[in-house]
């Protein structure tokens, strides 16, 4: 079984519903749906950028401003299964009428946007990748992350966050899907923080849940589990806590 081992120094969260680590801590005891409508401030965003950010955008742009704090020159490995998928709809929409497309919603609508706009804000010239890997998707980020830190990053910024699909995709839904976003800045295991290792092996096909993937994994981080395990895309992915 193959596998990768890493400290969360700082970690943020944020839904509808779910502002406060406090919530979140009795979300992680007693999880319920976190709903889909609503976004966060982004306060620490100037607004001429913050009005480009829809709710995708402007919930891993909250997350990811509490995580790094004022750290600088931090890595970032965004991830979403989902994307933009709304602006993406619209834009194909109004091609469909015949109309004009928007030059913002049509540079907003790509997958590595959001963490784009992040570093344009913050005049960050550390790299930044973004990546969509099915349900998956949190822990090949993971994965990702840890093969920066392999090759000498101090730290990784790690930022996941998803929506609903649009009604006109319903039909693909595997779960209850709700809005959230959260985010994790990763260092080499050890020293301070909460060390986890993640390993996988081939798997079964996944169970649908009521709940997306990553929300699992944040509840089973939050909650202090000493271990859980999940199938995702023909993969067994076991989550460890080490004390």
């Amino acid at each position: 079984m193959s596998g990768v081992s890493f400290s969360i120094v700082r970690h943020a969260a944020w839904a509808p519903s779910l502002a406060t680590p406090e919530a979140w801590l009795d979300w992680s005891r007693a999880p319920t749906f976190a709903g889909a409508e609503g976004e966060p401030g982004l306060k620490a965003m100037p607004p001429m950028l913050r009005r480009r950010a829809a709710q995708l955008g402007k919930m891993a742009l909250e997350v990811a401003y509490e995580c790094l704090g004022d750290a600088a020159g931090v890595p970032i490995v965004y991830c979403s299964r989902h994307g933009e998928v709304g602006r993406s709809i619209e834009l194909l929409d109004a091609m469909a009428r015949g109309e004009a497309l928007s030059p913002t919603a049509f540079g907003m609508s790509v997958h590595n946007a959001n963490p784009g706009l992040f570093t344009i804000a913050r005049k960050e010239q550390a790299n930044h990748i973004a990546l969509a890997a099915g349900a998956s998707s949190l822990e090949h980020a993971v994965i990702e992350a840890c093969g920066l830190l392999a090759d000498g990053a101090p730290q990784v910024l790690l930022v996941m966050a998803d929506t609903p699909l649009p009604e006109l995709y319903g039909q693909f839904e595997d779960c209850e899907r709700q809005a959230f976003a959260f985010a994790w800045l990763l260092q080499a295991p050890g020293g301070a923080g909460n060390t986890l290792s993640l390993r996988w092996a081939p798997g079964a096909p996944a169970i649908p849940g009521s709940m997306p993937g990553a929300l699992q994994v944040l509840r089973f981080f939050l909650a202090g589990e000493a271990q859980m395990v999940r199938m995702a895309d023909q993969r067994q992915w076991q989550w460890q806590r080490h004390v």
